[in-house]
This record gives structure tokens, sequence and C-alpha cells, in this order.
């Protein structure tokens, strides 16, 4: 075969890829489930593309360069998700001992949180993080992505709305009260 009519790199990938690619897929089937053998087969693409000019020329070598990739593919998805159900245990494992140590409050404000989910998604939400996840208005407005004063006003806003929701002047979620008050430092 003459160099002018050797194919260019990338055609003789994509002939390899098309000729392996459903025992590509079988290899991986055998491994794990389905959805995560196409995922996985695909990343095995992709990483073949990138190092395409790594490519044996002789068809059964290229053929089992293939299956190493598509190997340490899969042997990276099972370190991630050993790394994925690792975290998810101590996570579980500090979420019990917080739990265990907050208790459960004498009032589950299953009242108030039904008023708040009646409020409007971002109302909704700006009480969500002043209130529950302990966040100044300040910083609940640049997590959310609005100026400090646009949370000011909505806050009061959802605050008058929780109020007539729930018939009272003075209302809370964990034992606190909404009230102007709240934060008032916080926003200058």
């Amino acid at each position: 075969m003459t160099r002018a009519s050797r194919p260019e790199p990338a055609d003789r990938l994509s002939e390899v890829l098309t000729a392996v690619a459903p025992d590509l897929l079988k290899y991986l089937q055998r491994r794990v489930n389905g959805a995560d053998a196409a995922d996985l087969l695909a990343e095995t693409m992709t990483t073949a593309w990138r190092r395409e000019h790594l490519l044996p020329g002789e068809p059964e070598q290229a053929r089992m360069w293939l299956y190493g990739i598509a190997r340490n593919t899969l042997l990276n998805a099972e370190r991630s998700e050993r790394r994925r159900l690792r975290l998810a245990d101590r996570l579980r494992s500090m979420l019990a001992v917080h739990h265990d140590a907050v208790g459960q409050p004498a009032d589950t404000g299953g009242e108030v949180r039904d008023a708040i989910e009646r409020l409007e998604p971002h109302l909704a939400e700006l009480i969500r993080l002043v209130h529950w996840d302990g966040l100044t208005l300040v910083d609940a407005a640049a997590l959310i992505g609005i100026p400090a004063s646009t949370a000011r006003g909505r806050y009061q806003r959802a605050k008058q709305e929780l109020r007539e929701a729930l018939g009272s002047e003075s209302i809370g979620t964990d034992g606190g009260t909404f009230d102007a008050r709240h934060n008032a430092g916080a926003i200058s």
C-alpha cells in the first residue's frame, strides 16, 4: 500500500469503531446495566478520538486498543461509583448524628410549610434561604442573583403574604418570627 492510498487516521478510526462498537457495547453490557453501558461506550469512543494518533495500524491490534480503552473507562466509572457511595455514606452518618442532636421540633410546622409552598416560587425560595438555611438577605440575594434591594422588597412582600395566609401578625417556621427586624442590619 503506498502512502497516497493509506486512509487518514480519522477515517481508519471511524472504520474500526464502526466494526468494533457492537462488540464493545456487549462487553460493557455484561458488566453494567444498559444505560450505563451506552454512556461508557460513548466515553470510550470520545477517548479513542482524543487519542486517534495512537491507533495501531494492524486491525486486531486496533480492536484490542479499543477494548483497552473500554476497560479503563469501566474501571474509572467503578472507582467513581465507589467514591460516590462512600461520600453518600459519610453524609448519611453526618446527617443522622445532626438529626439525633437536634431532635424533632415540638411543632412540625406543616401549616407554615404549606403557606410557604403557596407563595410564588421566587418568594418561597427567599423565605427558605433566610429562615431555614440561615442566610442573611444579602447572602440570599447574591445566591439567587438579584440585588439586595430587590431581595428586601420581595422579603417584605413574602412576609405580608404569609401573615395573610396564616392570619397572624407574627409567624415563624422554626419557632422564630418573621418581623421587620430580621436581618435588618444585613441590608443597608
